[in-house]
């Protein structure tokens, strides 16, 4: 941490030329600039004042830190002066006392730096520790609604990148702005106090710096930005190749996607070498104008030493306090790019945390006693935006015990239907009952272990297949995972595993097959012993075996319990008691498989178009098992 503070050639490493090319090229790279700045710091301070001793305790450490890197070229100046020129003799006694303390000096600096560096990087991860917790569960309170509109992967970049952001510029860019900014102060101070002659000498490199930065930096922001498109293009290319790499070798487009990976890296190679080598000229030109600076304080400090205004000692400790001056300066434009970046990092994180949460229950909200499962949508209608209703006047009466089927087009509102009946939205007007009460006015987290829910896209965490099956139950026996397993026709091949239920799945379980992981989420559902049963499209990802498994598993599950299924193979759905049919946000036909096929409707549209010869067959038909 130390280099990366302050670069005086006797108390800090010199930088290397890496590192030169590194810092001249932060310096011009795109910048993400937060839309209110001093809002946003000052909403960060309220995190910051948890720490607020600590911070006190670092400042007074920054502050003695850069007294003694002030004091020391003073020391080495009077050190010198020790030595007669003219006389060829030295007092060779005070030349060791001066030389200690300088020795001192160095050790306490290191030490000082040290500390600085260990207590800001723990006050640092104390306040992202604050973020990130209240970040993630912020997440939890919100409503579906906002992960319908949101990423995941913009989420957890908030969770992951911003705040990490936010934690490197507390714990190394603070520390290094404040020391930057205190010896530049003091470096001025002290050369003004050496001699106002050399000090305007040294102040020729100031607009010289700042016309070099401002030419390189008008070249160089449009070659980065040119580079950041370039390299969102080439990664577009590379994740749409690899996803869809089956199609690419079927149609043996090998050699054409290598060809405009070629072109588009060629491009990203062009604009990235220009943008680092104009980038590159910033420190060695810096170099330049600096040793300018030299020269011309070294000539005006002869010139003065000639005539016995100044001593050669003071021209050594001004030459130093003169490099202390520049190199700071040249640091303190990445180091505000950094600052501007975490500071548009902690905006995004506020954003989510300012995001409204669920609606609290309302009060006196009522305990689910003696549920029997009559649900009853009462002239129900839902919009995301005002203008653009997803569900209209929908009425339908389900009674204890029926399974229910929606079917429709894609986009006809199955979905919304199924949302607002577990409540992950509240309807815009009318109501949804159960047993005769508005489910707005019972208990949202009791309310919702009513409802056992299979989707179509499975879901496994990573860990053992028993804490899988026992996410929604976790008091759950050993015997009773496996009651819910084989009732679920999962436990057979869950036994053939190496370590049985013990066996550790991957991310989603991606060892597992789609008709394993089904299994597996049915068999989650059993365990649960839901009131309510949803299954939405539960079989449309499995081969016709599987799926007769799966069918027979939750014909076993529906038994005795009021279920809603969301099907568009609508073989599997040809015994519901009650088919919702759903087009354009409305309920436009309900009843039996045989009645909507007499009526020759849209349901009758939709099977005969899945099964031409076998409508009017159907009609005629009893039901099948599920």
């Amino acid at each position: 941490m130390a280099e990366n503070r302050r670069d005086t050639p006797d108390l800090r490493q010199t930088l290397s030329g890496r590192d030169r090319r590194r810092r001249g090229a932060a310096r011009f790279a795109p910048v993400e600039k937060p839309k209110n700045m001093r809002k946003t710091l000052s909403r960060l301070w309220t995190y910051f004042a948890a720490e607020k001793k600590t911070l006190i305790f670092v400042f007074i450490l920054i502050i003695a830190d850069t007294l003694v890197t002030l004091i020391a070229p003073y020391v080495v100046g009077l050190a010198v002066n020790q030595i007669g020129l003219r006389n060829h003799s030295a007092n060779f006694t005070m030349l060791f006392i001066i030389l200690l303390v300088l020795g001192l000096s160095y050790l306490l600096d290191g030490l000082l730096t040290f500390f600085q560096g260990w207590i800001m990087a723990s006050a640092g991860q104390n306040i992202v520790i604050i973020l990130r917790n209240g970040l993630f569960h912020k997440l939890q309170k919100l409503p579906i609604a906002f992960f319908d509109r949101n990423h995941n992967g913009e989420i957890m970049s908030r969770l992951t990148n911003d705040i990490e952001n936010v934690d490197v510029t507390i714990s190394q860019s603070t520390v290094q702005l404040m020391n930057d900014v205190i010896t530049i102060a003091g470096s001025f101070i002290l050369m003004v106090w050496i001699s106002p002659v050399l000090t305007l000498a040294s102040l020729i490199s100031v607009p010289l710096v700042f016309l070099l930065t401002r030419t390189i930096a008008s070249r160089t922001s449009r070659l980065f930005v040119g580079q950041q498109k370039e390299l969102g293009k080439l990664n577009g290319h590379i994740e749409e190749s690899i996803s869809g790499l089956s199609i690419v070798k079927a149609f043996s487009h090998e050699k054409e996607e290598t060809q405009k990976f070629t072109e588009i890296n060629r491009r990203l190679t062009d604009v990235g070498m220009k943008a680092q080598v104009w980038s590159g000229f910033l420190m060695p030109m810096m170099n330049v104008i600096n040793n300018l600076s030299f020269t011309a304080v070294a000539f005006v400090g002869g010139l003065l030493a000639v005539k016995g205004m100044i001593t050669v000692g003071m021209i050594a400790s001004f030459l130093t306090y003169s490099r202390q001056f520049s190199r700071p300066l040249n640091d303190i434009a990445s180091i505000f790019n950094t600052l501007q970046s975490a500071v548009a990092g902690a905006e995004r994180v506020f954003d989510i945390l300012d995001e409204k949460e669920e609606k609290p229950d309302r009060e006196n909200a009522r305990k689910i006693e003696n549920f029997k499962g009559d649900i009853v949508f009462d002239d129900v209608s839902f919009h995301y935006e005002q203008d653009h209703p997803i569900l209209k006047q929908v009425d339908f009466h389900v009674f204890p015990g029926e399974m229910i089927a929606l079917v429709g087009p894609t986009g006809a509102g199955k979905t919304t239907i199924i949302n607002l009946l577990t409540r992950f939205y509240d309807v815009s007007d009318g109501a949804v009952r159960i047993d005769g009460v508005d489910i707005r006015d019972y208990r949202r987290s009791e309310f919702r272990r009513l409802f056992g829910i299979v989707l179509q896209d499975t879901y496994l965490f990573r860990g053992s297949i028993l804490a899988n099956l026992r996410y929604g139950k976790p008091d759950a026996t050993y015997e009773e995972v496996r009651r819910a397993a084989r009732t679920a026709n999962a436990d057979s091949f869950i036994m053939k595993m190496e370590k049985g239920y013990e066996t550790v799945l991957q991310e989603n379980g991606e060892e597992l097959s789609e008709g394993q992981k089904q299994l597996l989420t049915v068999a989650r559902a059993i365990l649960t012993d839901p009131a309510i049963l949803v299954m939405d499209e539960a079989t449309s990802h499995v081969d016709t075996q599987t799926e007769r498994r799966i069918r027979t598993a939750m014909s076993r599950l529906m038994r005795g319990r009021t279920s809603f299924i969301i099907a568009h193979r609508l073989s599997t759905i040809r015994n519901a008691d009650k088919i919702l049919v759903v087009d354009n946000g409305q309920i436009v036909e309900q009843g039996t498989h045989q009645e909507l096929l007499r009526k020759r409707g849209l349901y009758h549209a939709l099977y005969t178009d899945q099964f031409p010869f076998a409508a009017e067959l159907s009609e005629r038909q009893p039901k099948t098992d599920f």
